[in-house]
């Protein structure tokens, strides 16, 4: 079977080449049809091809954005035309746009959700609900990661159940032996690590709010920002320490390999790759309790906390910090989950039973 993997954002490329990865050994002959990734370091290519066919000509710096939107149509136009016999999209970021041009490629389709319904949605939420309705639309199958996705896809935007269909999303785990980053180094105590592009949705205020008062440890907040960061500064108490910056693979092996808790306060969210790649190195976790999170600290490996209650998770990452057998028994569940559940040739293997199910 031929599967084209085509992600024109390369907003994922540890999730796309584990993908690819996993369906390769799983027999599949698989090209992966992408960006190249503007921040450097990606996973190698393992048992598959890579074309990065896509915004070939943008610029670095403030041209990037308008280059990679004018070359979009040409670029999905001539990947098109690349022989498949399943053809899995993963980031159709241009929805009004890419709804159209999703059909010059061959059926069966099928797109990967990674964000249900657009968090953050240019021109209004309705707007954009509609453009992404009309995407989906266009589709053979639509694979989420949660049963929470899932839920939204059918409630929320009333898609046919039969046409969404829950995969889960694989374990991520950086490799390398990098030192941590220079901007946390040197610390020897207990470190609760925040991981991922800085974003208004993921809450990060609160999380700030919520360290006053918690002493002996570091809250460290890393990743490219995607909002301003100068008021989470000025906010932070003593003991938060921030990366404003894309960190290496080596570094980010590091900087998990290094904490004692990892925390996401999303205000809303389906799944996250940051969770995964603590699953994978095995990192308890404090979660809020919103989209798929819930699954996850069912089957024991997180914390749940409200959303947006810093007082909560306060209490949460005090307790937790204070508690070494606490924090063994939901990294014991976290290791469990990543080896079984999230284990990336099961979830080929399940890829793979969908595409048969929509050949001829």
């Amino acid at each position: 079977m031929r599967v084209s993997v085509l992600d024109p954002a390369a907003y994922t490329p540890p999730y796309d080449r584990a993908l690819c990865a996993a369906l390769a050994r799983a027999g599949a002959e698989v090209e992966l049809v992408t960006a190249s990734f503007p921040h450097g370091e990606v996973p190698p290519a393992r048992g598959f091809a890579v074309r990065e066919d896509f915004y070939r000509h943008a610029p670095p710096g403030r041209g990037r954005r308008p280059a990679r939107l004018l070359s979009h149509v040409p670029d999905m136009l001539r990947a098109s035309r690349r022989p498949a016999d399943v053809v899995h999209f993963q980031w159709l970021a241009v929805q009004q746009v890419d709804a159209q041009l999703v059909r010059a490629f061959a059926r069966p389709r099928v797109l990967t959700a990674h964000d249900v319904l657009p968090r953050e949605p240019r021109g209004g939420r309705r707007w954009a609900h509609g453009a992404q309705r009309r995407l989906y639309e266009r589709m053979d199958a639509i694979v989420v990661h949660s049963e929470h996705g899932r839920r939204r896809l059918v409630d929320e935007l009333a898609l046919d159940p039969s046409g969404v269909h829950v995969i889960a999303h694989g374990v991520l785990r950086p490799a390398g032996d990098a030192p941590l980053p220079a901007e946390v180094a040197g610390f020897e105590g207990p470190v609760v690590l925040c991981f991922g592009l800085l974003r208004p949705y993921k809450g990060l205020d609160v999380l700030v709010e919520a360290w006053r008062g918690i002493e002996g440890a570091q809250l460290w907040i890393v990743g490219a920002p995607r909002m301003a960061t100068a008021p989470l500064r000025a906010a932070a108490p003593p003991g938060v320490r921030f990366v404003e910056r894309f960190v290496s693979e080596g570094e980010a092996a590091a900087l998990f390999r290094r904490a004692d808790l990892a925390v996401l306060p999303y205000r809303e969210i389906d799944q996250s790759g940051a969770l995964f790649t603590a699953l994978g190195f095995g990192v308890p976790l404090v979660l809020s309790d919103v989209g798929g999170f819930p699954e996850i600290a069912a089957a024991g490996a997180a914390v749940l906390v409200p959303p947006g209650d810093a007082a909560a998770l306060h209490a949460a990452l005090a307790r937790l910090l204070g508690d070494a057998s606490g924090r063994a028994t939901l990294a014991e569940a976290a290791s469990r989950l990543a080896g079984e559940r999230h284990d990336w040739d099961a979830i080929a293997r399940a890829h793979l039973d969908l595409y048969g199910t929509l050949l001829p």
